[in-house]
């Protein structure tokens, strides 16, 4: 798929990791295309685990804790 193997290993494992997020995975190839040329000029990038950074996708696990205090009034606490 992209000349650089190191682009490849990564793209490989986002592929097995997030096969079922297709945009997410267009998103990346396009990201990669932009890479491509100057990647393999920057070994550094690879040593540093840069471009696996860039693929991990922000996650925000959110959920709300309704309860009712000793007064009978309900409240709803919002985390993040």
């Amino acid at each position: 798929m992209f000349q650089s193997e190191y682009l490849n290993r990564v793209y490989a494992e986002v592929e097995r990791r997030d096969a079922h997020e297709p945009e997410f995975l267009q998103a990346v190839r396009e990201v990669f295309e932009s890479l491509e040329l100057v990647v393999d000029k920057h070994p550094e990038w690879e040593a540093a685990g840069l471009i696996e950074r860039f693929v991990e996708p922000e996650r925000i696990i959110m959920f709300r804790v309704p309860w009712t205090d000793d007064a009978g009034k309900p409240h709803v606490k919002g985390l993040v």
